[in-house]
């Protein structure tokens, strides 16, 4: 299986890679653990998704910076 980069802002899928395994791409991020348990989900059906942000929201974050307190700010 591959490891699915998806904005947690827009849900844009922002990439792909064929790792199948959390640990390598914890790994590859460096994330420590409590890190990893809050960017990397595991779907019902095995698929990895990665959160992390495209370029079009961290553009209007650098623009909006109040939108950081936001948990989701796009409707």
């Amino acid at each position: 299986m591959a490891i699915h980069y998806r904005c947690r802002h827009c849900e844009t899928e922002v990439g792909l890679l064929p790792f199948d395994s959390e640990e390598s791409v914890r790994k590859l991020h460096q994330l420590n653990k409590e890190e990893a348990e809050q960017y990397i989900h595991k779907d019902h059906n095995g698929d990895t998704t990665v959160d992390c942000i495209c370029e079009h929201c961290e553009e209007s974050l650098k623009q909006f910076p109040d939108y950081y307190a936001l948990k989701k700010w796009l409707q």
